[in-house]
């Protein structure tokens, strides 16, 4: 059985399409979990609302707790670390990570951050020994099979790679890069631009994008060897031009 961990980091309420001013990526992510969940019937869903019901920043208390050995904990460090640990146990859990986060100011929304923050964590996430030398960290989610699927949005346009603004991009890499230091390295993606528009620019990136959606579901659901592709060939959204 697969679970899915739908997350959603707009905080734009309800989807575009159904209510005035509403999320892209919260319609792409629920087109991508309905598809699935049609699919696979028996697929567990975990859902994750950062966007609207955002998790605390870390602080210095976190800091300490999550930095100090389980067994030595004191009673105020699990407390502060307890949301952490349940998003860290979501995660674990889930085979399919379906994340909606739309492109504030060039990069993720500051409550994704935190929700980044939040999940890697040392001795959890990832590995972390002095002795070993030149290479002290490693990632303790590699080999789990796990899956990571972002679904973004922009105002503007050319944000793809090779694109007039891919250097400024820093959702999906962001969030990649943290993933893969926690070990998950199989990335898709699909994504709306051209929304500060509002044209028929829109209305065609609009469709390409829940074509490609629906081409993610379709590949990965098949079996996982069938979807183990050199991340050039993996399926996104073509961009008009």
């Amino acid at each position: 059985m697969t679970t899915v961990l739908h997350i959603d980091a707009s905080a734009r309420v309800g989807q575009s399409g159904s209510m005035p001013h509403g999320s892209h990526t919260r319609r792409l992510t629920a087109r991508f979990v309905q598809r699935w969940t049609a699919l696979f019937p028996d697929t567990k869903v975990i859902y994750r609302d950062v966007g609207l019901v955002p998790p605390p920043p870390v602080t210095g208390r976190w800091i300490h707790a999550a930095f100090t050995a389980e067994a030595s904990r004191e009673e105020w460090m699990d407390e502060e670390l307890r949301l952490s640990n349940q998003l860290v146990d979501e995660l674990q859990e889930a085979t399919l990570i379906v994340a909606g986060v739309p492109m504030y100011n060039f990069g993720p929304p500051a409550p994704f951050k935190a929700y980044i923050d939040n999940i890697v964590r040392v001795g959890r996430t990832f590995g972390f020994d002095r002795s070993r030398g030149k290479e002290p960290y490693w990632p303790l989610l590699a080999d789990a099979g796990k899956r990571l699927v972002i679904l973004s949005s922009r105002g503007d346009y050319g944000y793809q790679p090779g694109g007039r603004l891919a250097g400024r991009n820093h959702v999906e890499p962001s969030i990649s890069t943290a993933f893969a230091y926690m070990g998950v390295t199989d990335v898709y993606g699909a994504s709306i631009e051209y929304d500060e528009f509002a044209d028929e620019r829109l209305a065609e990136s609009i469709r390409q994008a829940e074509a490609a959606v629906d081409g993610l579901v379709s590949m990965l659901g098949q079996s996982p060897a069938a979807a183990e592709q050199p991340p050039a060939a993996r399926f996104t959204a073509p961009i008009p031009a």
